[in-house]
């Protein structure tokens, strides 16, 4: 079984057992258990069902592995011959959350 999820207005394929590195959810810790509800694709053995936009009833839960930055990105901004020069960095963060389980309360 597995599916897709949207997690910080990103779509992120998952399946029970992989670790996937996603944006920081608020207020969830180490070791926390997580709840994604926004499913959007999911198929079990050949059941396929896709959500409008998202399917109900369906739930992934993960447990939260880590959280840190990612390395940092420096953006440098520069205008030849007019003394122009701007330097910034920044260091997103992010959450690594290993998919437990899909859970599904289907129909029939």
């Amino acid at each position: 079984m597995y599916g897709v999820v949207e997690i910080g207005g990103k779509q992120y394929f998952v399946e029970p057992g992989l670790e996937l590195v996603h944006e920081l959810v608020p207020g969830v810790k180490v070791g926390e258990r997580i709840t994604f509800d926004r499913v959007l694709f999911l198929r079990n053995g050949e059941r396929v069902e896709v959500g409008k936009p998202y399917l109900p009833g369906v739930r992934v839960i993960g447990e939260v592995q880590e959280v840190g930055k990612l390395p940092k990105v420096i953006i440098f901004k520069f205008m030849p011959k007019k003394g122009y020069r701007r330097k910034k960095g920044h260091r997103q963060p992010f959450m690594r959350t290993k998919i437990l389980s899909i859970e599904w309360e289907s129909d029939g």
